[in-house]
């Protein structure tokens, strides 16, 4: 077959085509279906699949972590009554208002009981919290290094919450080489209170 005789071919006769012609026809109108079909439909059907897989898979992540969320739901649940028991306790740690007093004197008691000798003692305002208020109170003695450490020592093991901020110690002015020489501890202590329920409305 010569390319001459493609010329000759006539599209009203179709069925007078030779075999080869009629074969590579249909084959490129099988391609041309194939391709329009995809373009027109199957495409956008893949592209919607993809999206569905990909949800399915955001699906079963969720469904897991809350599966296993539920499996544990009891430990939660008793780890929440620690909390709240734990909480319970340190809140007990904190002084109510008519308590305050007393451990103001507990501190500076502290202080006299490590041998430290007071030149400030002055509580400042109280600075209101979401549920506690903080006291604090700038302090400045004058003692040995070990009876500053017997102080501290004797802070932490009040029964009450007290913590100690911004330390400076510096020297009096005496023998530097001395072991036994005095020194100045100024800071600032902290304390704090509940506050009711009603002072936090």
């Amino acid at each position: 077959m010569e390319l001459r005789d493609l010329n000759e071919l006539d599209f009203s006769n179709l069925s007078e085509w030779p075999t080869l012609i009629k074969a590579v026809t249909i084959l490129i109108c099988c391609i041309g279906i194939g391709v329009g079909v995809y373009y027109l439909d199957t495409r956008a059907q893949l592209v919607r699949l993809d999206a569905a897989r990909a949800r399915e898979l955001e699906l079963r992540q969720t469904f897991e972590a809350k599966q296993r969320k539920a499996a544990n739901l009891s430990a939660y649940r008793q780890q929440i009554e620690e909390m709240k028991e734990s909480f319970g306790a340190m809140l007990r740690q904190l002084p109510d208002k008519t308590e305050v007093a007393a451990l103001l004197v507990d501190v500076s008691q502290t202080g006299l009981a490590a041998g430290l000798e007071f030149e400030l003692f002055q509580p400042d305002g109280e600075l209101s919290k979401e549920f506690y208020a903080e006291l604090p109170i700038n302090i400045r003695v004058t003692g040995r290094y070990h009876e500053f450490g017997q102080f501290i020592s004797g802070l932490a093991a009040l029964p009450r919450i007290v913590t100690i901020h911004d330390v400076k110690i510096s020297s009096t002015g005496g023998d530097r080489g001395a072991t036994d020489a005095k020194l100045s501890l100024q800071a600032r202590v902290n304390t704090y209170r509940y506050l009711e329920e009603a002072a936090t409305r």
